[in-house]
């Protein structure tokens, strides 16, 4: 077995045209990620996900952001995390610890010892009236053309080093306005994808997002709306279909929302004007 922090090899029967081969194939990595909170003398796991290994700093830092726990890189002190590729899936620690800084405050309630699977992602909020309580409308005004769109998805695709070695991989992208992919991240959930890039952005002071367009590689649920609305995202695309709360959302906080990218198309379900 061949082996490496995102995905391993596995033996498999393929079957094509009535005939049976023996085959061995990459496949993406899934595995359950900790993370723990510490303040002073408190320390507490506040969920634990599913998740492909790799920028695990990024995905707590993200999520944290995502759910309201932190406002700014400063209230983060220290993120010690663990992942070893070498080690067997069932010894590695698959955690992170984030220390928050003596002027964050330290979450109580609802969060902790939490669980999610990697497709349905760990919102805290789901309503957009809670989500109304935090967030104001995206007031970013500017435009893109159709054809910066139209380019994005295989952009996208073309950058997706892991999926194009197990197809296992959703993937989440940040693009500038004319279209050059800034930041992209990969993990079995699309919403983890988001966390990984947002945060990434997050811990290097550039939040709001008010520059950048947002690609899913999958549909666009509430969970994705909701993370690209907390954000500051004022444009986000997704290959797939959206939902109808995603779409509530989107109209509720003034952010352009794109649905089907593919082959030359798109439904524009909100925000038609940053597109033109």
């Amino acid at each position: 077995m061949k082996r490496d922090l995102r995905s391993e090899t596995t033996d498999l029967i393929k079957w094509v045209d009535g005939r049976r081969s023996a085959r061995e194939d990459w496949i993406a990595t899934e595995e359950p990620f900790e993370i723990v909170l510490r303040q002073g003398g408190r320390e507490a796991v506040y969920l634990t996900t599913m998740r492909t290994p790799g920028h695990d700093a990024e995905l707590a830092a993200g999520l944290l952001f995502a759910e309201g726990v932190v406002s700014s890189p400063a209230e983060i002190a220290a993120i010690a995390h663990a992942s070893d590729p070498t080690l067997p899936r069932d010894r590695r620690p698959n955690r992170a610890v984030v220390e928050l800084s003596e002027g964050a405050r330290f979450p109580s309630g609802g969060g902790f010892q939490r669980g999610a699977n990697s497709a349905c992602g760990v919102c805290g909020r789901q309503t957009i009236d809670d989500l109304r309580e935090r967030m104001r409308p995206i007031e970013t005004r500017w435009a893109v053309s159709p054809d910066v769109l139209n380019a994005l998805p295989a952009a996208l695709r073309k950058a997706q080093s892991v999926f194009e070695q197990t197809g296992g991989l959703h993937a989440f992208g940040l693009f500038d306005l004319l279209g050059r992919l800034r930041t992209l991240r990969e993990d079995v959930g699309r919403h983890n994808a988001v966390d990984k890039a947002v945060g990434r952005r997050f811990l290097d002071g550039e939040t709001p997002l008010s520059d950048c367009v947002g690609l899913t590689s999958g549909r666009a649920g509430f969970e994705i709306a909701q993370k690209s609305v907390r954000a500051g995202l004022p444009l986000l695309a997704a290959v797939g279909a959206p939902s109808t709360l995603a779409v509530d959302a989107a109209l509720e906080f003034g952010m352009t929302l794109v649905g089907f990218l593919r082959g030359g198309r798109f439904n524009i379900y909100s925000g038609e004007d940053r597109i033109r």
